[in-house]
């Protein structure tokens, strides 16, 4: 059974959310750690995750990714962007572990010019405010994105960030569906799609890769440019997604919508698109 969500909000209380998955007939949902264009988190009472940990179960909703604001620059230079870094990684790491959240995703970040010095920050800020937590605590994953503008992430950058931090079992990868089309993985194909699955196995290890985020893509194969698209209404289309979600292994992760909705009731129409695009694991492509 596919493990299947979208991003869904927290400001009404995690019960309220788990209420709102199961509407939409997901099994699984990622939520903002906080506000996501400035600083501002909201206080989860303990009896709030009391609640939350009783309606997680009774609905079945595993795993649980938080994801940091989108102000988070990981690789900023020395002073205010990157104090705030820090300390948001690391109060929202023990956040999501109140809660019993099993990830936490962030995108790793710019740079200003000097790429490597960015990716060096990266992995300075990562030990210094996330590895210093001690287990358990919930997996840090980074992002793949669409290298626009000065934007850090590339599966390269990715091997330079965990091989420079000792490949620590605690960080892995979150797979962004739209992001890595833009950045020109055209995943339109089955083979494609093993393409990519074998450049993961071979730069990180697939038990590092957990998440995916499903996003069909605005812009076209290779523009870097970071604009999604409802499922199966963008360049990716139909087909892409349907390879998406029936290659092997990227129907085993966790997969989270992030496509553009006015309202989160949209998102069940797309989780039903999703499941009826996946076939039986027999029917599954062998390449």
């Amino acid at each position: 059974m596919l493990r299947l969500g979208a991003h869904l909000s927290i400001a009404k209380g995690l019960p309220k959310t788990a209420a709102m998955a199961a509407e939409i007939k997901a099994n699984t949902f990622q939520y903002f750690t906080r506000n996501p264009r400035g600083g501002a988190a909201r206080t989860i009472p303990a009896d709030e995750i009391a609640a939350w940990q009783e309606v997680r179960k009774k609905f079945d909703l595993y795993p649980i990714a938080g994801h940091l604001p989108y102000t988070v620059n990981l690789g900023a230079p020395p002073g205010r962007q990157q104090d705030f870094a820090r300390m948001v990684l690391q109060e929202d790491t023990l956040r999501v572990s109140a809660i019993g959240g099993e990830y936490l995703i962030s995108h790793p970040g710019h740079h200003e010019g000097d790429r490597k010095a960015a990716l060096e920050r990266i992995i300075q800020v990562i030990e210094e405010a996330y590895l210093s937590i001690p287990a358990p605590a919930p997996m840090l994953l980074l992002e793949t994105m669409a290298g626009q503008g000065k934007e850090i992430g590339s599966l390269e950058d990715l091997h330079f960030i965990l091989a420079g931090l000792g490949w620590p079992e605690r960080v892995g990868l979150c797979l962004d569906s739209a992001h890595l089309f833009a950045a020109g993985w055209d995943l339109r194909t089955p083979s494609a799609c093993r393409l990519l699955v074998k450049e993961l196995e071979a730069n990180f290890g697939l038990d590092r890769v957990k998440i995916m985020h499903l996003n069909d893509s605005l812009v076209p194969a290779g523009s870097n440019r970071d604009r999604h698209a409802g499922i199966g209404r963008g360049e990716l289309g139909r087909e892409g997604i349907a390879n998406i979600v029936n290659d092997r292994f990227f129907s085993t992760l966790t997969l989270i919508l992030e496509t553009p909705v006015k309202n989160y009731k949209e998102y069940g129409d797309e989780i039903a698109l999703v499941k009826q695009l996946n076939l039986d694991d027999d029917e599954k492509p062998v390449l």
